[in-house]
């Protein structure tokens, strides 16, 4: 039986959210949304469209929606070629690749703006397969995602742990059956991760690497 290891990137691997506030906070700034980056913030792991229904609502213009995101993209860019990974991203996707889980990134980044996450990351020698949101007619927290992310290693719900640092991540692993770990380094509250179903918590990749043999890696 695969085994997967599945995991989010940005928050999770990279240290990337705050980033992303600010870019969605100015493109929206530059449309007249008026937006607390403190909403913002609950928002970031959700696909473009979905992120911007949840913060303007399903009233909102949806014409504007593709220039909001075009301008998102244009100011997360200018960070490419710096963004930072979390300490130990890379050591920790290496030791469960030497451990025989088939590594998976579950992302809403595509195109461009991944192949800068896996540049800042730097351990593409241990990750098997890539899914986006592109990949599915529902991103997260819908459980087409991590679905998806399990057929390309040919992996059963049961022998996966996916791991994300938001509800949207947690809630898309439980609803495709797998054991969800959350990471606190993306700025979500423990309570708000276990109560999205978060089996275990810890601080960040290193904090998680050096727990490895007592967290829900060592069930599988």
């Amino acid at each position: 039986m695969n085994r997967a290891a599945l995991f989010d990137v940005d928050g999770t691997l990279a240290d990337t959210n705050h980033l992303h506030v600010v870019c969605w906070w100015e493109a929206l700034r530059q449309a007249g949304h008026d937006v607390a980056t403190h909403d913002i913030h609950r928002a970031i792991g959700l696909p473009g469209e979905d992120l911007l229904a949840h913060l303007l609502g399903d009233d909102r213009d949806t014409g504007e929606d593709e220039a909001l995101s075009a301008a998102h993209t244009t100011l997360y860019a200018t960070y490419f070629d710096r963004l930072p990974a979390l300490d130990s991203a890379a050591g920790l996707l290496r030791e469960l690749a030497r451990r025989d889980w088939r590594v998976v990134l579950v992302t809403s980044a595509k195109d461009a703006e991944l192949d800068a996450l896996r540049r800042a990351v730097d351990a593409d020698d241990a990750i098997t397969a890539t899914a986006t949101s592109d990949d599915v007619d529902e991103g997260k927290p819908a459980p087409d995602p991590v679905r998806h992310a399990l057929g390309l290693v040919d992996a059963p719900a049961h022998g996966a742990v996916f791991v994300g640092d938001t509800v949207w991540d947690m809630r898309a692993g439980s609803r495709a059956g797998v054991a969800c770990v959350g990471l606190l380094c993306g700025g979500i509250p423990r309570h708000d991760l276990e109560e999205a179903g978060a089996r275990a918590v810890y601080r960040h990749p290193a904090d998680l690497l050096a727990h490895l043999d007592s967290s829900p890696f060592a069930d599988g």
